[in-house]
C-alpha cells in the first residue's frame, strides 16, 4: 500500500491545462467526490458543484473549502450582482482555486428565481459587468460557462452576441454546454437530454473565434469523442460519464497530457480512499459521503455489482461498516475470483 505522504510529495501541484476536465455538478463534484477523481488523474481539471455568492457572504458553513491535492481545481459561482461575484472571487482566490467561473447554464427554477444561470444569456451586459468587476480584483482566470441558447433565442446570432459582449468584458475562455436551454416547460434533467445538442455551432464559435480559449461540453461519453472534438475546440468537458464510470479518466493523463506514469490501479485507490475516510474528523462526517462516488469505480469489472450493493446496504443506516471501502474490495475480490474458478472448471 502506497504511504500517503509519498502519494501527496508525488501529486505536485500540475499547471492548469483546460483540455479535459470534469463538469461542475450539483451534489456530485463536492470536495471528497473532488479528491477521488484526482487519485485516478492528475491532470484533468475539476470543479467544485456551483455555489451562490449568497451562501459565499452570508451563509455559516464553509462553501469554499477543499483538499489541497485537488488542483488543479475551480469554484463555480452563481451570482449576478459584481459587487458580490467579486467579494466571492477575491475569497475564492484567497483560498487558493486556480479559476473561479460564473455559471451561466444551470436552468433550475431555484436558479432562475435568483437571477442567475441561464437566464443570464438574456442579460449579457450583467455578465459583463460581473466579469469585469472580478477581474479587476483577482489574478486568477474568470471564466464563463453557458449554454448555446435559452428559449426562443436560439440563433447562432443570439449566441454569438452573448459571446462578444462578455468576451468584451475580457473574458478569454468560454465552456459551452451544447444544449440551448428552456426555462419553461423542461426540467433541469430533461434539460440536459431533451434539447438536442449542436456541436457544430461551438465549433463555429471557435472557428470564428480563434483567441477565445472555448470548451465544448454536453454528451461527451468516451475519450474517443473527446479527441475528435479536441480537433476542433481547446477543451473537453465530460459530466455524468465519469460520475458513472470514474476510471475513465486513468488514460486522461498519457492520452491528452502526455505522462507516462502508470495510474492507480483500483484496489490502490480504495485503499487510499480508505485512509482518507479514516482521517476525516468533522463530527457530520460518515464513510458515506466519500464512499457513494465510488459506486462506479469498479464499472464493468468482475465483482462489479456486489462492490456497488455492498457500499450501497453496508454504508448507510445508523451503524455503517468503519472499514466500508476494504470490506467492499474483499466481498468483491472473492466474488470475481469464485466467477474465474467457475469460468476455469466450465472450459476444463
Amino acid at each position: 500500500m502506497a504511504d500517503v505522504k509519498d502519494l501527496n510529495r508525488k501529486l505536485a501541484k500540475p499547471t492548469l491545462d483546460r483540455r479535459v476536465s470534469v463538469a461542475p455538478m450539483l451534489d456530485w463534484t463536492d470536495r471528497h467526490c473532488r479528491y477521488f477523481l484526482r487519485l485516478i488523474s492528475r491532470h484533468t481539471l475539476l470543479y467544485t458543484e456551483m455555489v451562490t455568492s449568497g451562501a459565499i457572504i452570508y451563509g455559516k458553513g464553509d462553501y469554499l473549502g477543499f483538499n489541497e491535492e485537488e488542483h488543479p481545481v475551480a469554484v463555480q459561482l452563481g451570482g449576478c450582482d459584481p459587487e458580490h461575484m467579486t467579494q466571492c472571487a477575491v475569497k475564492s482566490q484567497e483560498y487558493g482555486y486556480d479559476e473561479v467561473n460564473i455559471n451561466v447554464g444551470c436552468p433550475s427554477d431555484r436558479v432562475k428565481n435568483g437571477s442567475f444561470g441561464a437566464c443570464l444569456m438574456a442579460q449579457p451586459q450583467v455578465v459583463a459587468d460581473c466579469v469585469k468587476a472580478m477581474q479587476a480584483e483577482v489574478d486568477i482566470p474568470v471564466t464563463v460557462k453557458c449554454r448555446i441558447g435559452i428559449d426562443d433565442m436560439d440563433e447562432y446570432e443570439d449566441f454569438s452576441r452573448f459571446i462578444d459582449v462578455v468576451a468584451g468584458a475580457g473574458c478569454d475562455t468560454f465552456i459551452v454546454h451544447a444544449r440551448k436551454a428552456w426555462l419553461q416547460g423542461l426540467s433541469p434533467k430533461e434539460n440536459r437530454d431533451i434539447p438536442p445538442l449542436n456541436y457544430e455551432r461551438v465549433y463555429q464559435l471557435k472557428s470564428q473565434h480563434p483567441e477565445l480559449n472555448i470548451s465544448i461540453n454536453g454528451g461527451i461519453t468516451s475519450l474517443e469523442q473527446a479527441e475528435g472534438h479536441l480537433n476542433q475546440v481547446d477543451g473537453v468537458m465530460i459530466g455524468r460519464e465519469v460520475y458513472s464510470n470514474p476510471y475513465i479518466l486513468a488514460e486522461v493523463d498519457k492520452r491528452f497530457y502526455g505522462n507516462t506514469a502508470q495510474p492507480l490501479d483500483r484496489a490502490e485507490i480504495v485503499r487510499l480512499m480508505q485512509a482518507y475516510i479514516e482521517r476525516q474528523d468533522a463530527p457530520y462526517f460518515k464513510p458515506w459521503h466519500a464512499a457513494r462516488h465510488m459506486l462506479g469505480l469498479f464499472q464493468g469489472q468482475p465483482g462489479g455489482r456486489v462492490w456497488r450493493r455492498y457500499l450501497s446496504q453496508k454504508g448507510t443506516g445508523k451503524n455503517p461498516d468503519p472499514n466500508l471501502l476494504m470490506n467492499g474490495l474483499a466481498a468483491m475480490q472473492e466474488t470475481a475470483s469464485k466467477a474465474i474458478e467457475y469460468q476455469t472448471k466450465e472450459v476444463g
